[in-house]
């Protein structure tokens, strides 16, 4: 029997901490950014990337899920819109980035945890091992314990930031200096890699549309939630970088040290420690929230027969996908040991290929079904849309422009996550050949 905590649905305010944990989890992971544009270029691209990069594909995936509000999301949206192969396509590239994405959060907490403990990247494994296991246990309970788990790790990653914000401008109320705006001096692959740090960071929107028959009136729930999220983010990138250039730091120290050295010039070692626990946290509640979207993708596709039907199976108690949840979990427990620069390339070359395929859906979709309700529709005609359409596009290509014009060590992964791609096409083949999907 499906356990009553199963049964309940969760409500806007916590659907909120979700996509926020989905997309962001906090500015934890832009540390870099100051070394690749500098001041005058690192304000400028938190501004300009999300309204270019995040707002097109928001829009998109708020039509679509008024459209289609179903478990499985953006993979059943391309599969109705453009046919089973691109659809398996986009389910499999899906599974493939999030893998790879999810790898890098149990990393991270133990390099925020290293803030206490500096020997404790000697026990990186083992505690990256128990982060994911414990992840996949919180999950296989169902959304409810992982929507209040967001609650509360939210709260421990704003609350140090807020206290930042507040010292910082006690501190230079005399001086609140803002770097003019400016891009000059900053080479292209330095451009590129500012870019991926920063669309990194705001990617997944479409990924908190799997569960969406486990949300509480979700056309309304989903408006509400992503455009607070989206904006609790943009705020948030823009103060702490804002706050960092302002506390003096070196942009090497920051790539080197994060936040915590932020926190630590400007209130003291206390703000640092507490910094370092929000990193901790971020980590831990971005884990579950992607795992909690991706889990349900192949449990869709399952379903529809383009993989195994065993990954369909459901927990007898808490009705959730856990065969889906443990393979996932299996996965990423054998990838660990990747870079974080070479997780970002791979993260956003093959997540943007996949979010390409939801575009073409829209615009399809317009054609073909006209005249069928949205409850919220993007107040442009085809035409607009294809324009606005190809702002994301643009900022795609210029990132893996500038990845491909760096050193080697960039090209490698922008090279993996190619193969990736091309990955689909074969396992699309053997499965049909295995006749496990009837093309």
């Amino acid at each position: 029997m499906p356990s009553a905590a199963y049964l309940k649905k969760i409500r806007p305010v916590q659907l909120i901490a979700i996509v926020f944990f989905t997309v962001s989890g906090g500015p934890y992971g832009l540390e870099q950014l100051l070394a690749y544009a500098g001041q005058h270029g690192a304000l400028v691209l938190i501004l300009i990337t999300p309204i270019l990069w995040d707002v097109p594909a928001m829009l998109t995936v708020l039509e679509l899920n008024s459209l289609m509000p179903v478990t499985g999301g953006y993979y059943r949206w391309v599969k109705f819109a453009l046919g089973t192969k691109l659809g398996f396509y986009e389910g499999w590239w899906t599974w493939l980035y999030t893998f790879v994405d999810l790898a890098i959060y149990p990393v991270l907490f133990v390099q925020y945890a290293s803030f206490f403990y500096p020997d404790l990247a000697v026990y990186k494994i083992p505690i990256c091992l128990t982060i994911i296991w414990l992840s996949a246990g919180l999950n296989i309970l169902g959304i409810v314990p992982v929507g209040r788990l967001s609650l509360f790790l939210g709260a421990a990653v704003l609350a140090p930031f807020i206290i930042l914000f507040i010292l910082a401008i006690y501190h230079h109320s005399g001086n609140l200096y803002i770097p003019s705006p400016s891009l000059k001096g900053v080479s292209f692959p330095a451009f590129g890699m500012g870019l991926y740090t920063i669309m990194w960071n705001c990617l997944g929107w479409d990924n908190t549309t799997t569960y969406v028959e486990e949300v509480e009136n979700p056309i309304r729930s989903y408006l509400i939630s992503v455009f607070t999220a989206f904006a609790l983010v943009i705020a948030i990138y823009f103060l702490v970088m804002w706050v960092s250039i302002l506390s003096g730091i070196s942009a090497d120290d920051l790539a080197q040290n994060g936040f915590p050295a932020v926190g630590a010039l400007i209130g003291g070692h206390w703000l640092g420690a507490l910094i370092a626990i929000g990193g901790m946290a971020s980590t831990l509640g971005i884990y579950a929230a992607v795992l909690l979207s991706v889990s349900r993708v192949p449990q869709a596709m399952a379903e529809d027969g383009l993989l195994p039907r065993r990954i369909n199976i459901l927990h007898t108690r808490f009705q959730t996908p856990y065969i889906s949840i443990l393979i996932c979990s299996a996965i990423v427990s054998l990838m660990i040991l990747w870079t974080f620069a070479d997780l970002i390339i791979i993260d956003v070359i093959v997540y943007g290929a996949g979010l390409s395929l939801e575009y073409i859906s829209l615009i399809r979709l317009r054609v073909t079904m006209p005249d069928v309700s949205r409850p919220f529709k993007i107040p442009l005609n085809i035409a607009g849309i294809g324009v606005m359409l190809l702002l994301p596009v643009a900022v795609y290509f210029i990132a893996l422009a500038g990845a491909f014009s760096s050193t080697a060590e960039t090209i490698m992964p922008a090279v993996f996550a190619i193969a990736a791609l091309l990955s689909a096409e074969l396992a699309w083949r053997v499965l049909t050949w295995k006749s496990v999907i009837k093309p």
